[in-house]
Parts: C-alpha cells; structure tokens; sequence
C-alpha cells in the first residue's frame, strides 16, 4: 500500500535511529567518564551495591589514616620516654658510685647528688612536655581512673579497658587459691640446742629463692637468737625466722611458687636425737602443734642426704569470668576488652572468695587513650591503651618508694640517705619506664601495624569489588561503541531511502 500523509517506514526507521543514537551516546558517555553507572537507571541494583562499597571504602581509608595517627602519637610518647629511661640509668650510675663511701670526698657525693637533683627536673620536665597537638602525654592525660577499690587490691595498674561511650567497666576478682609462702618448721622441742657434747655444734644450710647461708651454732644456744642469726641474712637468702613454741618456723619472705625454702643438715651428730619431736617439719600451719603433724625426717636423716625443701604457691583468681594468670600475689588478665594487673593484700591473697562480696573489687571509670582503628565505630573497633604518669612522683612502688625521695635531704638522698633503698627504687623505676615501653612498642608493631596491613588489604578487595560493578570495560564498551556507530549510519541511511519512496506516488499522477 502507497501511502502520502503517513509515511510508516520513515517512523520505523526515526524510531530505530532513536535507539541507536541513545545507545552510542550511552557509550561515549561510559567511555568519557569512564564509569559503567552513572546514574540509577544505567543499574539500580549495581548503583546500591557500589555506593555501599564506596562508603566502605571512605570508611576504611579513614581508619587507615586513624591507625597512623596513632602510630605518630605512640611514637613521640616513645621518645619521651625513651630520655627518661636514659636519664634513670644515670642514677643508678650515680647511686651506685655513690655506695663507694672510703672512696668518696663529701664534695663529690654532692656533686653527684647534684647532679641526681638536676636529673629529676628534667624527668619531670619531659613528663609534662611531651605531647601531641597541645595533649600531654606523659603526665597522666592518658591513665584510666579507678574508683571503689577494695582494701585488699593494692597498686592497681590497667594496661587496656574497651568500655562503651558513657559507660564504666566493673572488675570483678575472685579467688580460687590462696598465696603460701615457702615454709618448713625446725622443731627443737626445747628453748635452745640440747647437745650431748657440750663442745661439739650444730651445723646446718638454710637456702631460699635469693641464696643459701650456712649456720654453726653452739650447745645452749637460744632458739631466738637462732632466729635472729638468720634474720640478718634474710636479703641474701629470702628466707625470715620466727620462733614459735620450742621451734623455729623458716618461710620465705615473698609469696609464690618461685620462692622455696630448703634446709641442709651438715653436722648433727651432737645433737640429742632421743627427743622424738627434733626434726624438720613442712610448714604452712604457723605452730608448732601443726607442724608436728607433718613431721619430715630427723637431723640424723638428713645429715649426708638431699635438703629438705618446700615451695610457696602463687595465688588464684578469676577476673571477670577468665582465668587469671599470677605470679604470688600479683594477678593479671589480659584480654580483648581488659587488660589489667593488681596485687592483692596478703589477707585478700590467702582469703578464698569474692574479693569485695557483691561488690566489684575496683571500677574502671574512664580515662585511656582510646582510639577508632575499624571502618565501623563500635567497641569492637576500639583499641585502648593507658600511658601512667612518669612523674618523679610516681615512678616506683608503694613497697621500695617513690624516685622523689632520692632528692636533697631526703631519705634516699646520695649524701647522707639509704642508698640501698635509693638503688630499689631506681629499679623499680627502670622497670616501669621500660615495661611501658614495651607495651607502648607492642601496641604500635602488634595492634596499629597489623591493623594498617589488613586494612590495606580490605581497601584493595573493597575497591576492586566496587570497580567491576561500577566501572567501565573499556574493551567490551568501545565494540559497543563501533556497533553503534555503523547502526546509526545505517539507520541514517534507511532513513534517506524511507523519505525517498513517497516520491514514487508522483508517477502515478502522470
């Protein structure tokens, strides 16, 4: 049928030159922006999935840049540190040059004590001036803040605490095992040595975690001047004596199971064996009556034969529901969420059950320095660390004392002062600065370098995903692209032919 007002193939062929025209502007708009989807109806599913993975991707990023972030803020506390460390090995330098006292003028122990002064100012100075963006670091800012501690939890320190926003983390301690000294109990039954040759002596080795001593001691000699002999050893032994009854009870000076208390019989043979109760008995129970019900060997056997010995035990605890590992009385527990240690008093350490009854035995309430290393900010993502205060105030122990006190007339002083308590407590000191370095070196090479590794990771997978779904192909597009362009030059062409056939009409007119 030939028709003249409505020309059907010119329509047809408008129409697919519509189509081919729409999709080569699709490809050249594809391969100008070099993304597959643009807008939401070039994929709709696609275009949800990819802006999901770009914020993933935006969310990943900032926790890479989060983690070295903190890697910079670890970092300048180290080197804070770090001089400290240096300047408390100067003390123990001059500490111990100072011990010298026959070899020392006065003018040179003030010299060194002058020194000493000089060392604990920049201590402190260094504590208060070391600091990120205007944030001290050293002096505290970053300790966590406990309260309600209970009596017998002593020198509480927490390493780590993940609580969420608002919130206070409860710690609850119960013991399981009580704390023991290392003990046995020289039982004499009678208030001095009974020898049968009032010449002869008795010989004998007490030995614990610190060394051994040996002791000779003559006929008649008091059990209480026994004890006092070896009491004055007791630093070089960690063994203390007490009598008790007509004995003597040996423990160890410390709790745990590294302590021991061990005795030797060198020579007995003077002593009046006949008395049933001489001997050595094992000794946790503190008296004599006790003691008697363990009864071990005689002097007479254990002359020429291995030591006696007993070993102390640590105490037991659970945290919060985890097992805590423990060293005498100091327990510690470290998890995801708290890591902390404490020790316990030594009626807490040998009392079995909940330390504080219903109530928590201390509560952390905040403090830390917390910081976001996920893409997602939650509790899980949260990693914590608590930086102490390294005041000279504060760098020691309640047990040695604090490095403040090896100040100018002070009772650790160079010039006059206990240099042997001065010599602990700079140990101590040294153990805290460095055992903080440790933390502070394991947090930045264990938590922030494996968290930047993996999230490096997750950026790679994360942003390949989102590319093969929002991306160009350039290879399939631009054969997409020559298609379409021989389409549309084709349907341009029909389109010509399709104007042209209503002319044939005009010959039908002739």
């Amino acid at each position: 049928m030939t028709r003249i007002n409505t020309n059907v193939q010119s329509l047809l062929s408008q129409r697919i030159l519509g189509q081919q025209n729409k999709s080569l502007n699709t490809s050249l708009e594809r391969l100008s922006t070099g993304l597959r989807i643009n807008r939401g109806a070039d994929d709709p599913a696609g275009l949800i999935a990819s802006e999901n993975l770009r914020s993933e991707k935006a969310s990943i990023t900032a926790a890479i840049s989060n983690a070295e972030r903190a890697d910079q803020v670890v970092n300048i506390a180290e080197g804070g540190l770090q001089e400290i460390n240096s300047l408390l090995l100067e003390v123990q330098s001059l500490v111990t040059q100072s011990s010298n006292e026959a070899g020392l003028s006065t003018e040179e122990k003030k010299a060194n004590q002058l020194q000493i002064d000089s060392i604990l100012e920049t201590v402190d100075r260094i504590a208060s001036s070391t600091s990120f963006q205007g944030t001290k670091l050293l002096n505290g800012t970053y300790d966590f803040t406990i309260s309600g501690q209970n009596a017998n939890i002593e020198s509480v320190q927490v390493n780590a605490a993940k609580t969420a926003y608002g919130e206070n983390r409860d710690v609850n301690v119960l013991v399981t095992q009580s704390a023991q000294h290392a003990g046995l109990f020289l039982s004499l039954d009678q208030a001095n040595i009974d020898l049968n040759d009032t010449n002869g002596s008795f010989v004998f080795e007490v030995a614990g975690a610190e060394g051994s001593r040996q002791f000779t001691f003559a006929s008649d000699t008091a059990i209480t001047d026994i004890a006092k002999a070896i009491n004055t050893f007791s630093d070089v032994t960690g063994v203390s004596a007490a009598t008790s009854g007509t004995g003597i009870a040996l423990k160890s000076t410390e709790y745990g199971s590294d302590e021991f208390v061990s005795v030797k019989v060198i020579e007995d043979s003077d002593v009046n064996v006949g008395k049933a109760t001489v001997g050595v008995y094992n000794l946790e129970a503190k008296n004599e009556d006790d003691a008697e019900a363990a009864v071990a060997q005689t002097f007479a056997a254990l002359k020429g034969s291995n030591p006696i010995r007993d070993s102390g035990l640590d105490v037991g605890a659970i945290v919060n529901g985890i097992t805590a590992t423990s060293k005498g009385r100091v327990v510690k527990v470290t998890t995801d969420h708290l890591d902390t240690q404490f020790q316990l008093s030594e009626t807490g350490a040998q009392t079995l059950g909940s330390i504080g009854g219903v109530n928590p035995a201390f509560t952390i309430d905040g403090g830390g320095a917390k910081f976001n290393l996920g893409p997602n900010v939650d509790i899980i993502n949260q990693a914590t660390l608590g930086i102490s205060n390294v005041t000279v105030r504060n760098l020691g122990s309640l047990s040695t004392g604090f490095l403040d006190e090896l100040g100018s007339s002070k009772g650790a002083n160079l010039e006059n002062g206990n240099l042997a308590k001065a010599q602990d407590i700079v140990d101590s000191a040294i153990n805290q600065v460095s055992s903080l370095r440790g933390r502070l070196g394991a947090f930045q090479k264990n938590t922030i370098g494996s968290t930047i590794r993996s999230l490096g990771v997750a950026l790679e997978n994360t942003s390949a995903a989102e590319s093969s779904i929002r991306d160009t192909d350039f290879a399939s597009e631009t054969a997409a692209l020559t298609r379409s362009q021989i389409l549309v030059q084709s349907a341009q062409q029909v389109l010509s032919i399709s104007k042209a056939q209503p002319q044939a009409v005009l010959s039908l007119l002739q």
